[in-house]
């Protein structure tokens, strides 16, 4: 009589279709884990433009954290990827994104990233945002900031504005100011993001390698700036 630990292992054929049933849901769970990622918490983008040179150059791929505008709003220094706000976009700039239905089927690139932009937050609802100051540089609530990601030489804006952002909204400017259709160029339409719109914010540089690094905020260029623009008492 033969005991139980001398029993034939199963044949082939069933041993085949339990490791396909296995596959298959590892791959099933990998593929629920990516949507549930990419859906909210963290999502993949490249860089189309120029606007942001050289902090992040063109083909440049990014990922933004969404889950950061879900606890709180950005803060000035941020870069964010926001959905277009007010037909920024002209519909040639729209036609030209192509998606590759891959990359959106596994998460690496999103599907509605052709309506969307990324920019730096310079200010925040409240803020009193002019350009400039007698040295050139941007005035945040009455104070000058020095913008240390802008590329040495690069005029922080060549077009005079002053504007309060809107509580609930954002201005924003590409770091190339001098090729970035941003919140100055839309003045008379809206020139501000609202909060509902950001997608999320920009934390790392994946690809191409060499370009691999973290993306931090520059606390110390804001550092100085008030919460209240100068001549107004908060409550």
């Amino acid at each position: 009589m033969t005991s139980e630990s001398e029993a034939s292992p199963p044949p082939a054929s069933k041993r085949f279709a339990r490791g396909l049933l296995e596959t298959v849901a590892i791959i099933v769970i990998a593929l629920l884990i990516s949507t549930a990622l990419k859906t909210w918490v963290v999502r993949s983008f490249y860089i189309p433009s120029e606007s942001m040179m050289t902090t992040l150059q063109v083909d440049d791929r990014v990922l933004v954290n969404q889950m950061a505008h879900r606890f709180g709003p950005a803060d000035r220094g941020d870069i964010i990827v926001f959905d277009d706000p007010d037909h920024w976009l002209s519909a040639a700039e729209t036609a030209e994104y192509t998606p590759n239905p891959v990359l959106e089927f596994i998460g690496l690139a999103p599907s509605d990233s052709g309506n969307q932009l990324i920019k730096r937050v310079i200010g925040v609802g409240g803020d009193t945002i002019k350009c400039c100051d007698a040295e050139g540089r941007l005035l945040v609530n009455g104070e000058p900031i020095d913008e240390t990601y802008l590329d040495e030489g690069m005029a922080p804006s060549e077009v005079e504005f002053e504007v309060t952002v809107p509580e609930g909204h954002y201005w924003v400017m590409g770091d190339n100011r001098s090729n970035s259709a941003d919140s100055r160029y839309h003045t008379d339409t809206d020139p501000y993001v609202s909060e509902d719109d950001v997608v999320g914010t920009v934390f790392l540089i994946n690809w191409p390698f060499k370009h691999f690094s973290w993306v931090s905020t520059p606390d110390e260029v804001f550092a100085d700036v008030p919460d209240t623009p100068a001549g107004v008492t908060g409550n």
